[in-house]
């Protein structure tokens, strides 16, 4: 699969993913939601391993790959799937669009990457203004405890980032599926201890909304979206992988306010445009790189 065909799928699934959470966990639940979805992507991302007859490796490398894909996406997904109920569907994409800052940030703190420009750190300033009117803005931002749900999702998408720059240190070459396999398979356990200990019953009727948000997100939020995300990851460097939440974000405020009725105030769009604003000026040289013509070589 191309490179750009991959990024365009994770955009959408992406900019998707938010509404669908929100969905699947209304009438279920938000750790039965979360369970069922990891549970449905493993058992479809092992049938692909074993109709497409890709081995699992076991050596170290992928071992520890796995261990921090699946720790990653248990503190990621649970804080989020928590949060969720209490925000407008679309500011969990605006906020995971804090991601490249962080990022940025850890990788060169532990990768030694040049990522403190004074564009990166501008980008930086504009994303915390942004961040800062979000917050401030909180009594239109969704549930009663909205403040508290965005707190949540500011720690999934500290923890996200933190994975993202852990992963590229690893530097695991395992198959993509592979690593979404493994990475399920060690959250699986935790996210049935957090729905033992919150909850523990099955719901009495799944809505059919919901029971299909479940399935679109153990299938293609979970197991192709996490394959084509380790895929990307492999081939470009983080801080240009983190470029693809810079176009989900509005799109998913415009889906959850289409689509779910959200109000969405001129504020709120404010600080998703301040956010935006600092994402694209703390990836300018990234962009640049991407956009401009390649020159021609000379003898």
């Amino acid at each position: 699969m191309s490179i750009p065909v991959a990024y365009l799928s994770i955009v959408l699934i992406w900019s998707t993913t938010p509404l669908a959470i929100q969905w699947s966990t209304q009438g279920t639940g938000f750790a039965f939601a979360v369970l069922a979805r990891m549970l449905i992507g493993v058992i479809v991302a092992a049938l692909l391993l074993a109709v497409w007859r890709i081995n699992l490796p076991l050596h170290a490398r992928a071992r520890r790959a796995y261990l921090v894909g699946g720790l990653g996406l248990f503190g990621g997904m649970a804080l989020t799937y928590w949060g969720a109920r209490y925000i407008h569907s679309g500011l969990i994409s605006v906020m995971f669009g804090l991601s490249p800052l962080m990022a940025g940030v850890l990788a060169a703190l532990c990768l030694g990457e040049r990522s403190l420009t004074p564009w990166r750190l501008a980008g930086m300033v504009l994303g915390m203004l942004g961040l800062a009117v979000i917050f401030i803005h909180g009594d239109s931002l969704g549930g009663e405890h909205a403040l508290a749900g965005l707190l949540a999702l500011l720690v999934a998408v500290f923890i996200y980032s933190g994975s993202l720059v852990w992963l590229k240190q690893i530097g695991d070459d395992s198959p993509p599926l592979a690593t979404t396999v493994g990475s399920l398979s060690v959250s699986l356990p935790l996210f049935g201890l957090v729905w033992l200990l919150t909850d523990g019953q099955l719901p009495a009727m799944v809505p059919p909304r919901s029971g299909a948000a479940i399935v679109y997100l153990g299938i293609f939020g979970s197991v192709i979206g996490f394959a084509l995300y380790y895929y990307v990851i492999k081939h470009l460097e983080a801080s240009k992988v983190a470029l693809i939440t810079l176009v989900t974000p509005a799109l998913a405020l415009w889906l959850g306010s289409v689509l779910n009725g959200e109000s969405i105030s001129l504020r709120l769009w404010a600080g998703t445009a301040l956010i935006l604003s600092g994402l694209s000026v703390h990836q300018w040289e990234s962009l640049v790189s991407l956009l401009a013509p390649a020159t021609p070589a000379t003898e």
